[in-house]
């Protein structure tokens, strides 16, 4: 039997296993919602695949600990599957919004970004040893804070991924695509301090932050460069106390996305010259860079070429998309290892009310995630 014909016959329990993740709600910042998700995982991976040959379980005071299960292969590679076990969605979004299916559909907090995914990568495990096909040694990394920019799991991520083959990440693809490319992300605020007064009688006391902040935001905005993939948001604007005075200090968060790490040096670059035309005013900035930008170099090329043989295998070539959304697999990228994104589900509303998974092609991906663990064997990504 064919990996996508087993994986066919087993779409209802991956179906009550998406369920029950689901159910599970686990926003990033509730730690005993995180708490008790992490322990719901740790049981489904003993119920589908048995007790890990390796367990870890790193706690993280204040965000979602940091889960890693290793299973000993049947050959001498190993390989590192991620995924995030937390959503977006605040407490309570399942009163009114339960996991469903519906018109070909699974619907649900999380059930895309990415819970989805989990299911996928343990079923992709699961197909393998059910059909007794050669398969590395697979380390999974399941973290609970990926929605905030990986803070507290990132060395654990590259501590992974560091002498593997290859990395797979399990955050969602669109339709039959793999996410090939990611921009790199900047988070910083802006800050400017100025001199209060009022602002009838005495105008000229003042050095207005708001001012400042609007002339220094005009600066930076200005170095975007979309031709390059360079784009500049300044998301929210703050500052002054009243109408009638002079502000005193102002705030603005901004949001940086480049392609290339040259990108993100040139933008360093023009953060650093920032200023304020009156030399009253204080401009400072904070933050730095999230993620790295993820490029297709040649060992990813490699690998998205052996994903490509087998995607057509079970229904046809691959599509390799370039993303503006960070991801841990940034991470993995700029150590140099082969690294896959987007093999976790198929569907589309990350974030949104229309998050859904197209369940058809559940069976499919878990059969293109296990294609390419057991290729990998003896080939170097």
């Amino acid at each position: 039997m064919s990996l996508a014909g087993w994986c066919a016959r087993q779409l209802d329990p991956m179906l009550a296993d998406l369920s029950a993740l689901v159910a599970a709600e686990s926003p990033s910042t509730a730690k005993p919602l995180l708490d008790s998700t992490a322990e719901l995982i740790r049981t489904w991976l003993d119920d589908r695949l048995g007790p890990p040959d390796e367990w870890h379980r790193h706690v993280q005071p204040g965000h979602g600990d940091v889960l890693t299960a290793t299973y000993q292969g049947s050959t001498d590679e190993h390989v590192l599957l991620i995924g995030h076990y937390d959503t977006v969605w605040p407490a309570g979004t399942l009163a009114d919004w339960p996991f469903d299916v519906d018109g070909g559909k699974a619907t649900g907090p999380g059930v895309y970004d990415m819970k989805a995914g989990l299911v996928t990568g343990i079923w992709a495990i699961r197909a393998l040893r059910a059909l007794d096909l050669p398969c590395p040694t697979v380390t999974l990394l399941f973290n609970g804070d990926e929605e905030l920019g990986s803070p507290v799991s990132r060395p654990y991520i590259e501590q992974a991924a560091d002498g593997c083959l290859a990395a797979l990440v399990l955050e969602p693809g669109v339709g039959w695509d793999v996410k090939a490319e990611r921009k790199g992300v900047g988070v910083f605020t802006l800050g400017t301090r100025g001199v209060e007064a009022h602002a009838g009688n005495d105008p000229e006391a003042g050095a207005s932050a708001v001012h400042a902040l609007a002339e220094v935001v005009g600066q930076l905005v200005a170095a975007e460069d979309r031709a390059a993939g360079t784009t500049i948001n300044v998301g929210t604007i703050a500052g002054g106390t009243a109408r009638n005075v002079v502000a005193g200090e102002a705030r603005g968060m901004v949001d940086v996305r480049v392609t290339t790490q040259a990108e993100a040096d040139r933008v360093d670059g023009v953060i650093a010259g920032l200023s304020a035309t009156d030399p009253r005013v204080r401009v400072s900035v904070t933050g730095g860079w999230n993620r790295p930008p993820m490029r297709l170099t040649p060992p990813s090329k490699r690998l998205f070429d052996l994903a490509d043989e087998v995607a057509t295998d079970i229904r046809g070539p691959l599509t390799p998309i370039s993303v503006g959304g960070g991801s841990d697999a940034n991470f993995v990228a700029a150590m140099g290892v082969a690294v896959l994104d987007g093999l976790g589900a198929s569907g589309a509303g990350a974030h949104a009310r229309h998050e859904h998974v197209l369940v058809a092609d559940m069976p499919d991906r878990a059969a293109l995630v296990a294609g390419v663990l057991t290729r990998l064997r003896g080939s170097a990504a």
